[in-house]
């Protein structure tokens, strides 16, 4: 298992909390209120149960950012590894909250809230100040955790490593008279064996269950001829691994083999088209060109990708429409598919992240279709 990474220190987490302040001043807003969830943890390091109790990072630009917290949480908060940037307001139980974050606010103002925020908190913040608007944080502030240093991209590059293990060790595995669950437990295994802290997802989908891309690995027993979407991933260091593989049960057809062909010829030019400066939706239009010129452009029902960070899924994302352009530090999937219902899917996936002359892939097991006994 690779050495566990150094911590990001309180200066990491201040510069975060001031770029996030003056991004937020870019994008017309008041300002920041950020829950307990994934954006809280990124930029203070604090990762609290979201609860009724109303925990608020409030961020405004030139002010020092102030965390609203319940007094009996305020210990554990001063305690986090972003604390030394923060003032701390806190609210006694049988007191309002909102009251005591009202102060903090302008009246008026437009704020980015944070996607996870409870409509509990959301709305008891209206009540208190109805003058507020507010936009959700993946609409003002989509790029806010997009571009990663080298830390955060040492952390996904080492989520993406311990995924590539997992999937040659599963491989080794007997997947004849298994049933897909047996399997997802195996992955699921591996990966906390491996490192992981917190496992998402493991998807399973043999023979006809392959054609649904989110499928749930069920009792389905698998047997020679089955296709097998194996799609997996969690969080390690705080930061997220994703990547799938289509394997198949004894020896694939021709054309099953002509199927996973074409996905991995647009998963290749995907890959080759990344580069900054081109948009989010040319990745998706590149794979999508592939898989429709070969007769399936129908049967690919999903975007090309999506961003990945201190979430498995996050901005910017892979899709028609997403004219933001790839900047270096980003990382994204980059996933297509072809779907046939009722009898199989082929899905291959890699993480990549943009480099200064183009992409950089962070999951690096064969792409071929594998065959298992």
């Amino acid at each position: 298992m690779d050495a566990t990474p150094a911590p990001f220190t309180g200066e990491v987490y201040a510069a975060r909390m001031e770029n996030a302040a003056r991004a937020a001043a870019e994008a017309g807003l008041a300002g920041l209120l950020v829950s307990p969830g994934p954006d809280l943890v990124h930029l203070t390091g604090y990762q609290p149960v979201a609860t009724e109790r109303l925990t608020l990072l409030v961020l405004a630009p030139g002010e020092d950012p102030v965390l609203v917290v319940p007094t009996l949480e305020r210990g554990d908060a001063e305690h986090a590894a972003g604390a030394s940037a923060l003032s701390f307001q806190d609210w006694a139980d049988g007191k309002d909250p909102y009251g005591a974050a009202a102060p903090l606010l302008d009246p008026s103002g437009r704020y980015g809230v944070s996607d996870n925020t409870w409509a509990l908190h959301l709305l008891g913040l209206q009540s208190a100040l109805p003058a507020t608007s507010y936009s959700a944080l993946t609409d003002c502030l989509p790029m806010l955790r997009a571009v990663k240093d080298a830390a955060e991209l040492e952390r996904l590059a080492a989520a993406g490593a311990a995924a590539d293990t997992v999937y040659e060790e599963i491989l080794r595995v007997r997947f004849t008279g298994r049933r897909e669950s047996d399997i997802a437990t195996e992955l699921a295994h591996l990966l906390t064996q491996l490192g992981h802290s917190q496992v998402d997802f493991t998807v399973v989908g043999s023979g006809p269950n392959g054609a649904d891309p989110h499928h749930e690995a069920g009792d389905r027993v698998m047997a020679p001829g089955d296709m097998v979407v194996l799609d997996f991933g969690g969080l390690k260091h705080g930061y997220g691994s994703d990547t799938s593989r289509t394997v198949h049960v004894g020896e694939p057809t021709s054309e099953e083999q002509a199927v996973h062909d074409v996905v991995r010829q647009a998963q290749q030019a995907a890959f080759e088209a990344v580069r900054p400066g081109i948009a989010c939706q040319e990745v998706d239009r590149v794979a999508r060109a592939v898989i429709t010129g070969a007769g399936y452009g129908d049967r690919f029902i999903h975007r090309t990708g999506h961003g990945i960070g201190v979430t498995t899924h996050e901005p910017p994302y892979m899709v028609e429409g997403e004219e933001q352009p790839l900047v270096p530090g980003m990382c994204f999937s980059i996933e297509p598919g072809i779907y046939l219902p009722g009898r199989f899917g082929v899905r291959i996936e890699d993480i990549v992240t943009v480099t200064e002359d183009g992409g950089r892939r962070l999951n690096n097991t064969a792409r071929e279709l594998a065959v298992v006994e």
